[in-house]
């Protein structure tokens, strides 16, 4: 019975372009195309930390929204818990295409976060990490809140303004002005030699108790990735066309207890801020 309810869905979800807006305000940006064709999160227990407290148990049986799903690597962590998942991206879809094709109840559509208009609500909406990369987050964020529906959850991770000075004052600027008018097979071979030699602080001088060293927290997941995910930690940041960081007053803006219930907002290693609530 769930499995026909869920065929019934994914038809109905295939058919989508015919019953719902999808607008585009964010022009296509291949730089996503290219990075989730070549490099790959599949760290379960990363995606884990970033919906805190919600749990992957608060997933099963519900429809859920994944807004900027990139190479749909969070879809497939979700995959047998929900009753119908929905990934929405504008970018690097074909990515997704390979990688949830064999889960029956998920479904994909090539849409603007900021400006798609899917006529229908979810139990949950998530954006992990997207945000801050869209070219307004604040009308972002508005735009996929209104797609869950009353009692349902909104679950978001994004880059924090607060401690990440090095990378918004240093990396940043760097990047505008070399990095983006490189071809990305060379910037992915600079993110390989980058993330090699940042191995000789994070196990030496970061190992020891300086709290208030730059990334210190941070550090401490990059000896718990692979090599290969570290990569993508450097690459990501390297090869992103812009990113805005969020301030905690940003965030609490977000999560208005006039339109929220249930809360949490709460720092991440240092670097990012995880936030979720209840729609009222």
């Amino acid at each position: 019975m769930l499995r026909d309810a869920a065929s019934r869905l994914r038809k109905e979800m295939i058919g989508m372009k015919d019953s719902c807006i999808l607008i585009t305000m964010q022009q296509k940006q291949t730089e996503w195309a290219w990075q989730w064709d070549k490099l790959s999160d599949d760290n379960l227990w990363l995606f884990t930390q970033w919906i805190e407290p919600n749990t992957m148990e608060d997933f099963r049986g519900k429809d859920v929204l994944d807004c900027g799903c990139g190479g749909g690597q969070h879809l497939q962590f979700i995959a047998k818990y929900c009753r119908s998942a929905l990934g929405v991206d504008l970018n690097a879809l074909e990515s997704a295409k390979k990688r949830i094709g064999q889960f029956s109840n998920i479904t994909l559509a090539e849409a603007d976060i900021a400006g798609m208009d899917l006529k229908r609500i979810f139990d949950i909406v998530y954006s992990i990490g997207v945000l801050h990369h869209t070219d307004n987050p604040d009308n972002s964020f508005k735009n996929i809140a209104r797609h869950a529906k009353p009692g349902g959850r909104v679950i978001v991770w994004v880059y924090s303004r607060e401690g990440n000075a090095l990378n918004r004052f240093v990396l940043e600027p760097i990047k505008s002005l070399i990095v983006r008018h490189l071809p990305r097979s060379v910037v992915l071979f600079m993110a390989r030699i980058m993330t090699a030699l940042l191995y000789i602080p994070i196990y030496t001088i970061y190992l020891l108790p300086l709290k208030w060293l730059p990334f210190y927290e941070y550090f401490d997941n990059w000896r718990k990735l692979s090599y290969e995910r570290n990569v993508l930690n450097v690459f990501d940041k390297m090869n992103a066309p812009q990113t805005w960081f969020i301030s905690e007053k940003q965030i609490r803006s977000w999560f208005d207890p006039k339109e929220f219930s249930e809360i949490h907002i709460t720092p991440y290693k240092g670097v990012s801020w995880r936030g979720s609530g209840v729609k009222i």
